[in-house]
């Protein structure tokens, strides 16, 4: 997590705990000129209330617009809302992503529902009190919209009239030799399931252990640092085993072995060895004995960015992928993610084999941890952007249904997403499924379950 979002939160619970306060003293306040049983009930509808309608953590208005802007020269036409069809003037051409600016507005009724849209056979939902311009991902749909019969309908909110679809042309990566960069076990499959099961020529390189947060695992008697331990070698043992399910062998997959959230430490001091937080551990080589090939830090096992680098550009030298899947760095804030896509840049620039192309994705987000945003096997609109990103293109392939199921089993592998939510979270579910109609799957618990398996995987297109 950067410190970006570190102060987000922080104000955020500071902000709530006032709220709470002043909530408190209101009621105490009441409590002289009503009988006194009526304040804890009020109390209680009021923590109710919050669980139901004012959880989230949104770290932004819903009024504020999305802003995007995509190279220059990416087809932008007319669209217009009529008779509950979109019509849009112009020729899509052979564009496979197809994106829609439009204004939305939330109905009264939208301020306690997820307001939704249903664009055809697909629902994308977005943040209560919604107010301005957003992005709906079309994706897919393109026949319909070139027939002149897709279905535009909004649910507790209102469309603009008229917006702008931009629509962009692909090739389908799936075919090239695609190299998936992993900060931690499990992100491969939460962004990339789709697109490395269908492509002949993948690999995977997982960089961490992700042995950090090993609480659970101190249930069976273990002291901390040999819960640490065992986690690292469960989610270890996943980056190698689970891409399996989607069609990459053993032999194509490397564990690289760092330590959870100190690639950032490391980068900073490059030659500098950095060990884990919770594990006490201070040699990478503890997890690489599965991997198919001899890397560079395999001589002295020291966690070094040094050594990092070096194992990424004998990867890509080994691998010669044309497109390299990583984390977006202005995008996804967690530290991990971002220090991981540095490296793989200046892995590029050491390496003898050069990448043509840069898929990035985003995990995580610093303003809105429900997006995606919705039930699973829905579409994905695009994630807020309240600053204008890099003008990069976009790629959103579809899943099937079949897909999505084989998606939702890789994930439900992962020893990381197998715990279940704690009591609070479960009675905060509860609460928003009677009030406020929010589904969760019966795939897994987790919240990935939900945000992960979609109708569309979602990359942006950066050329090297």
């Amino acid at each position: 997590m950067t410190g970006r979002k570190q102060q987000l939160l922080k104000r955020h619970r500071r902000n709530k705990r006032i709220a709470m306060l002043m909530a408190l003293l209101v009621m105490v306040a009441l409590g002289v000129f009503v009988a006194w049983w009526w304040v804890p009930l009020l109390l209680v509808a009021a923590w109710i209330a919050h669980e139901a309608w004012f959880a989230d953590h949104l770290f932004y208005s819903p009024e504020d617009d999305y802003h995007y802007d995509f190279p220059a020269g990416t087809p932008c036409l007319l669209a217009r809302v009529a008779d509950g069809q979109l019509r849009v003037d112009g020729d899509l051409g052979d564009a496979e992503t197809l994106v829609l600016e439009l204004e939305v507005t939330a109905t009264w009724l939208g301020r306690f529902l997820d307001p939704r849209v249903l664009l055809g056979d697909d629902r994308q939902d977005l943040e209560r009190r919604v107010d301005g311009l957003r992005y709906f991902n079309l994706s897919g749909q393109g026949d319909a919209l070139r027939a002149g019969t897709l279905r535009l309908r909004g649910r507790c909110c209102r469309l603009g009239r008229e917006g702008r679809l931009f629509a962009m042309s692909n090739p389908d990566y799936a075919e090239r030799r695609v190299m998936v960069i992993a900060p931690h076990a499990d992100d491969a499959e939460l962004a990339a399931f789709g697109l490395y099961s269908r492509c002949a020529q993948a690999s995977i390189v997982t960089l961490t252990q992700g042995e950090v947060e090993a609480e659970r695992y101190r249930r069976l008697g273990l002291s901390a640092q040999s819960a640490a331990v065992l986690k690292g070698r469960l989610r270890a043992w996943d980056s190698l085993a689970v891409p399996l399910w989607g069609g990459v062998p053993q032999s194509r997959c490397v564990q690289l072995g760092y330590y959870c959230l100190q690639l950032p430490t490391m980068a900073e001091q490059p030659e500098l060895p950095v060990p884990s937080r919770e594990s006490g551990e201070a040699d990478i080589r503890s997890v690489r004995r599965h991997n198919p090939l001899q890397l560079p830090g395999d001589a002295d096992g020291a966690p070094t960015w040094n050594n990092l680098v070096a194992d990424l550009a004998a990867l890509l030298e080994r691998f010669r992928p044309e497109v390299v899947v990583t984390p977006h760095p202005e995008l996804d804030p967690h530290s991990d993610h971002v220090a991981s896509t540095r490296a793989v840049l200046e892995a590029v620039q050491a390496s003898a084999w050069q990448p043509q192309t840069l898929l990035l994705y985003a995990n995580h987000l610093h303003d809105n941890d429900r997006w995606p945003m919705g039930p699973a096997n829905h579409g994905i609109a695009l994630p807020p952007a309240i600053v204008a990103l890099p003008a990069d293109a976009l790629w959103s392939p579809t899943l099937s249904a079949e897909t999505q199921l084989d998606k939702a089993m890789a994930l439900a592998m992962q020893h990381d997403l197998q715990a279940p939510p704690p009591p609070k979270k479960r009675l905060r579910r509860l609460i928003q499924r009677v009030l406020a109609g929010r589904r969760w799957p019966a795939t897994g618990e987790d919240e990935f379950f939900r945000k992960a398996v979609r109708r569309h995987e979602l990359f942006w297109v950066r050329h090297l």
